[in-house]
């Protein structure tokens, strides 16, 4: 899906060598013919550039990540609709012989899409390039990645570029919502061309972020906001690559009921590479008490009522903002009706395994007492936590679908309806791609969340760029594919991490009784799958009723006889539907053996558009004044 390509040319110096050909590496003769034309265009770019002066900055790149846990290389980012374009900005603090930075599909070094900047040891260049399934690189014939400018500054130099969502070129990375897998990569010596790049020597890496930012307006806070903060108690950060730390928080006792109108994160500061996601959970109500805890999550000395704490308040990721609700709906939290407990998780990403790093990160909410018109709620939909909705191994593409049926919004939900405005997919560790889709009548509305590059270890509840309006009788359809290529077990559902799950966490307002509205399989139709499967295979599978599900599950032979059948059953056989208030109760009536929604009309796929065609030519930069590291 992606690869690479560019070209474009860097000049901290702001110097050219003019129109006197320079000594760039070789190119085949049919390249020869759109050289002359290119480096017209590569000086008119340059002599902008030198115009403008410095590299623009600051406001104009509202996003900011470390690309590496050192800190090495930041990136900044602005989103442009109206061009369907993205503008990068790379600080290099250290440069040495050049840089790697493109997508991939989900953060491999092969099949990426590549701009890179490479020294021969002379002369410097920027180019557009992309590397085959083996980690080889070549230079792209269609250059995508417009290079606008490079400065130098007192903390190091700064690259800005252009990109299109879409360039229609097979070997380009189609920018779409949902999470990018960025790759980097930093050349220590060197290189005399593209395919003289090794990448498996280089030191290099991968962050998650969500490029395509919503264009929406932030709403003011009210002029009585207050604040609190959910942070770690100056903990040391474990040495090995990934942590998830929980602590147990406690609100005051008399606190009252208030609306949350905003959060953001507070990250200790050196730690900014560390910190990777982060989540606050409300308790049930139905404790009196939570016991204190401060420890990591997976501890075998974690309390079990740790496990009840699972409704989302505020959630962060690596390059998100401050989250801010619309104005007219605020999260309720406190009251006498609400848990007084929280638990905030951190998940700390340390590949380079530092030692004695001490953190208080977490995150920082903005209240108010004087309630909004409408409460948000969050409902969950999907399939339910249960082993009957099971993945076999060795799969690629494997889909679950939950569905949230008519007849669940039609009792649930008011006459006016609800209006979802942002939405945090989740899975487990198999989870490849999500989306969740609007039906009415049979007819498929419109896509309410998607990613196509899903990543468990980058979850976040994201706005969206519309609110999305849900009636009586609508249907809310979420589907997943997971991946267990790498496993040799049956993987069912449940909260397990190697288990599975597919939610989607949507936010809403006003808020109704309805908290979930999920679906599984029939358990009657399994037990026939089981039975089918003792059938047909010479090895007996056991179908006891006394046996557990994921017994059945593990007993089973996988071939693809088994697998089909399996597939075709959950495409076809009845659910089980949640139909559920907050207190776990389901609404009146008959939800068992429920038939699959129809879907007469689906979505159409997107047409990209496609850019005027780029012709390749690497470009030479100046950088003989730029102080390696």
């Amino acid at each position: 899906m992606a690869k690479a390509r560019r070209v474009g040319a860097i000049l901290p110096s702001m110097q050219t060598h003019g129109s006197t050909p320079c000594p760039c590496p070789s190119f085949r003769l049919r390249e020869l013919a759109s050289m002359y034309f290119t480096m017209v265009a590569v000086f008119l770019v340059i002599l902008v550039v030198a115009l403008q002066g410095l590299v623009p900055r600051g406001t104009y790149f509202p996003y900011k990540v470390p690309l590496d846990p050192q800190g090495l290389l930041e990136l900044s980012w602005n989103v442009s609709y109206p061009e369907q374009a993205v503008y990068f900005q790379i600080l290099i603090r250290k440069l040495k012989f050049g840089l790697l930075f493109g997508m991939s599909d989900r953060g491999e070094f092969e099949n990426a899409d590549l701009a890179v900047l490479w020294n021969d040891g002379h002369s410097s260049y920027f180019g557009d390039a992309w590397s085959d399934a083996h980690g080889q690189l070549h230079m792209d014939s269609q250059q995508d990645y417009q290079l606008l400018g490079a400065q130098k500054a007192p903390e190091g130099l700064y690259l800005l570029f252009r990109r299109a969502f879409s360039t229609c070129d097979p070997k380009d990375y189609l920018i779409e919502d949902g999470t990018v897998h960025l790759i980097y990569g930093i050349l220590e010596n060197p290189v005399h061309s593209l395919r003289a790049i090794n990448i498996s020597t280089m030191y290099r890496g991968l962050q998650r972020v969500q490029l395509l930012k919503p264009n929406i307006t932030i709403p003011e806070l009210p002029n009585n906001v207050k604040t609190m903060e959910i942070t770690t108690p100056n903990i040391v950060i474990p040495s090995q690559e990934t942590t998830y730390w929980c602590y147990i928080a406690k609100l005051p006792d008399s606190f009252a009921k208030h609306h949350i109108v905003m959060y953001e994160p507070v990250i200790t500061a050196g730690n900014e590479a560390l910190v990777h996601h982060m989540e606050i959970f409300q308790c049930t109500a139905e404790f009196d008490s939570i016991p204190q805890y401060n420890d990591l999550c997976d501890s075998k000395m974690k309390p079990e009522r740790l496990n009840y704490c699972r409704h989302v308040l505020a959630a962060w990721a690596m390059g998100a903002q401050a989250f801010y609700y619309p104005k007219e709906a605020g999260l309720a939290f406190g009251g006498p009706d609400s848990s007084r407990y929280l638990r905030l998780e951190v998940h700390y990403h340390n590949p380079l395994l530092f030692k004695g790093r001490r953190d208080s990160s977490g995150i920082r909410l903005y209240y108010t007492a004087n309630l909004r018109p409408h409460d948000a709620g969050i409902m969950e939909l999907g399939l339910v936590y249960t082993p009957v909705m099971a993945v076999p191994p060795g799969e690629t593409t494997f889909i679950l679908t939950g569905y949230c049926t008519d007849k669940c919004t039609l009792q649930a939900l008011p006459e006016d309806g609800i209006r979802i405005f942002a939405s945090q997919l989740h899975t487990h560790l198999a989870g490849r791609k999500v989306v969740t889709v609007l039906s009415r009548d049979g007819r498929e509305q419109q896509v309410v969340n998607a990613d196509g590059h899903y990543s468990p270890h980058f979850q976040e509840i994201r706005m969206l760029k519309e609110l999305v309006a849900v009636f009586p009788g609508d249907e809310l359809i979420t589907t997943c594919t997971y991946n267990t290529e790498d496993r040799n077990k049956v993987t069912v559902g449940g909260f397990g991490i190697m288990e599975e799950m597919c939610v989607n966490y949507v936010h809403y307002y006003p808020q109704t009784q309805l908290e979930l509205c999920k679906s599984a399989v029939d358990p009657g139709y399994l037990h026939l799958y089981f039975n089918t499967v003792n059938r047909f295979n010479d090895e007996e599978v056991c179908t006891c009723p006394k046996v557990s599900v994921p017994e059945q599950f593990s007993s089973i032979p996988w071939n693809a006889f088994n697998r089909d059948v399996l597939k075709s059953l959950y495409n076809f056989a009845p659910i089980s539907v949640h139909c559920n208030k907050s207190s776990a109760v389901r609404f009146p009536g008959d939800w068992e053996k429920q038939p699959l929604p129809s879907i007469t009309k689906t979505l159409r796929e997107p047409q990209p558009h496609c850019p005027g065609p780029r012709p390749a030519v690497p470009v030479p930069i100046n950088l003989s004044d730029i102080r390696r590291g």
